[in-house]
């Protein structure tokens, strides 16, 4: 803007002339520029002045029209108009293969405190530990009395406890509403299941997250409204899994043994049909990790994916069935037995007395290391190497849980020849309960790889070839005869054709300096039933002693076994498998007594 000049010089020259005060121009020209100014700010005040009262007008307007609408509607929450799914805030349930829930949701309260709202912090402290004995008193009183604000008390109430805790009356005693994670069936597939905690918190809500097992596997599923709620389904059997819970805690108490796995899976599928570890423990009430001691002590240890162990004669079907699928042998081969086995400082027995040459089946049903460990000198170590990895021995199993990864086999620094004679009857190769369960599916499904799963699915993807039907055929035939002619005779369930294979390794000391002369891993490694199996079974005791005898006995033939066939006894009819029975006569008739 271009402003007027106070002294121009076309008014103050000629002024000049005519003798005239200059100054009286200067204070005109600075009188009119003032007014000119007024007027100017004085516009623009108005204008605002007008503009700030239409937005007040507005404002108010519409305050008043959202008003009168909110008071004359129903007292009710107001729905979303926009078509659409509704958003799923609660974790999903999981269920069983039969839609029967494993976990779930409740409501329930937590319980918090404000100090300062608080009338009598003594008497409030007084009955919170009486209504909660694992809360202290004095604790509790100096956090009424001292400097904070806010505090948490309990996490979850149950209605009796929040009524308690609603009678004493204290203002400064809140409850935030929460949701819950509930196991319905307790302890029942606590290793599976995992459990789960609170993630953030706020005195009105607080997201569940899961911490172990599928829970935490699948928490951003379970977690997702995209979802909408759906439970996830997992491939147990939940009376399967029971009786499998069952069975394995009476026989563990039995053989008096440290802890024991158990594992009934889909051989074809790889579904896991039941799985459980013991000792094991309540995921409604997780207890700590252990913080000294060994890892394996912890009841939140799952010895059938964590645990590796060597399990020993029952891998002595694998270096058969290569040499078998190789054509280095055949079932009727005749093996060189006589023992023990000399390599360099190592010397391989049998725990009995073998005779000098055996058929490749009668290395199997009788169980020679010696036999075996020939055998294996037969393919090498790499072709054992290679073969062991296409069953999936040699890395982790990959099955839906968190903990799958820790489960990773422990495979020899050097896989020497010594190495590959002790592998190929379970020494030296450490491995999980679920990895024997899947290589021996691979036997009993034909020849094809098998990859556990817990997802419950109407497909799942073949597996690749590791063997050809024949050889498969020949292997379970072997198995078969274990049961009615060998070590595993105790496994026979009339009417359900068990075919299997024991397995009894010493355990290795802790400190790495050999092994125990009086401690062993138990295990039966099986199929059902053995002429076309639909499902395999894996029984593992840690340290078992059968001491019904005059001495006591510790090989699998008398702990493992046992217990695998009344697990079969018992689940099978609940996996509507029915007994196979002869044709003659009343043989096979039972008459159930009133």
């Amino acid at each position: 803007m271009i402003r007027r000049p106070l002294r121009p010089l076309a008014r103050i020259l000629p002024a000049r002339m005519r003798g005239e005060n200059t100054a009286a121009i200067e204070r005109e020209n600075l009188r009119q520029r003032h007014e000119q100014m007024r007027d100017k700010a004085r516009l623009r005040a108005e204008g605002r002045l007008l503009v700030l009262g239409l937005l007040f007008f507005c404002a108010f307007v519409t305050i008043g029209g959202r008003m009168a609408t909110m008071a004359s509607s129903p007292a009710e929450e107001p729905q979303a108009a926009a078509a659409g799914s509704p958003i799923i805030s609660q974790r999903a349930d999981i269920t069983d293969r039969e839609g029967r829930l494993l976990a779930t949701n409740i409501d329930t309260y937590a319980l918090y405190a404000q100090p300062p709202q608080m009338i009598d912090p003594e008497h409030s402290a007084r009955e919170l530990a009486r209504i909660f004995p694992e809360l202290d008193e004095e604790e509790l009183l100096a956090d009424f009395t001292g400097p904070r604000r806010f505090l948490w008390i309990r996490r979850t109430l149950s209605p009796e406890q929040r009524q308690a805790v609603f009678d004493i009356g204290d203002p400064g005693l809140l409850f935030g509403p929460r949701e819950m994670r509930l196991y319905p069936n307790g302890p029942i597939a606590a290793h599976i299941l995992g459990g789960a905690s609170y993630g953030r918190e706020g005195v009105s809500s607080a997201e569940v997250i899961g911490v172990a097992g599928v829970e935490r596997q699948f928490d951003q599923y379970l977690r997702d409204p995209a979802n909408e709620g759906a439970p996830l389904e997992l491939s147990l059997d939940l009376s399967v899994q029971a009786a499998l819970e069952d069975v394995l805690s009476n026989g563990m108490d039995f053989m008096n043994a440290r802890g024991a796995a158990g594992i009934l899976m889909d051989a074809h599928s790889g579904e896991i049909v039941a799985m459980a570890s013991l000792p094991d423990f309540d995921p409604n009430n997780r207890p700590r990790p252990l913080t000294q001691g060994h890892p394996g002590d912890s009841p939140l240890f799952n010895r059938s994916v964590q645990g590796v162990y060597e399990l020993g004669s029952v891998f002595k079907i694998f270096a058969v069935a290569q040499a078998l699928e190789l054509g280095l042998v055949n079932p009727q081969t005749m093996i060189e037995t006589q023992g023990p086995l000399t390599w360099g400082r190592f010397r391989i027995r049998d725990m009995h007395h073998m005779p000098p040459e055996m058929t490749v089946s009668d290395v199997i049903v009788e169980s020679s290391n010696v036999g075996t460990s020939r055998i294996a000198m037969m393919l090498g170590g790499e072709r054992q190497r290679q073969f062991l990895d296409q069953l999936g021995l040699l890395e982790p199993t990959g099955v839906e849980m968190i903990e799958a990864p820790t489960g990773r086999p422990l495979l020899p620094a050097n896989w020497s020849e010594i190495s590959t004679m002790t592998i190929s009857y379970g020494h030296g190769l450490s491995v999980s309960p679920l990895h024997l369960a899947a290589a021996y599916a691979t036997i009993a499904n034909g020849g094809r790889r098998v990859t556990p799963t817990l997802q419950h699915s109407a497909t799942h993807p073949e597996g690749t070839r590791v063997m050809s039907e024949e050889t498969a055929a020949q292997a379970r035939s072997m198995l078969r005869q274990v049961v009615t002619q060998g070590t595993a005779s105790l496994a026979e369930v009339e009417g359900y054709e068990v075919g299997g294979k024991t397995g009894s390794a010493d355990k290795p000391k802790e400190n790495g300096g050999g092994y125990y002369n009086d401690r062993t891993i138990g295990t039966f490694a099986g199929m059902f039933p053995a002429s076309d199996p639909r499902y395999v079974i894996v029984i593992t005791l840690d340290e078992p002693v059968e001491t019904t005898g005059s001495q006591p006995r510790r090989t699998a033939g008398w702990t493992a076994v046992p217990v695998a066939a009344e697990v079969i006894r018992r689940t099978a009819p609940l996996l509507g498998m029915r007994p196979l029975v002869d044709d003659g006569g009343d043989a096979g008739v039972v008459l159930a007594s009133q």
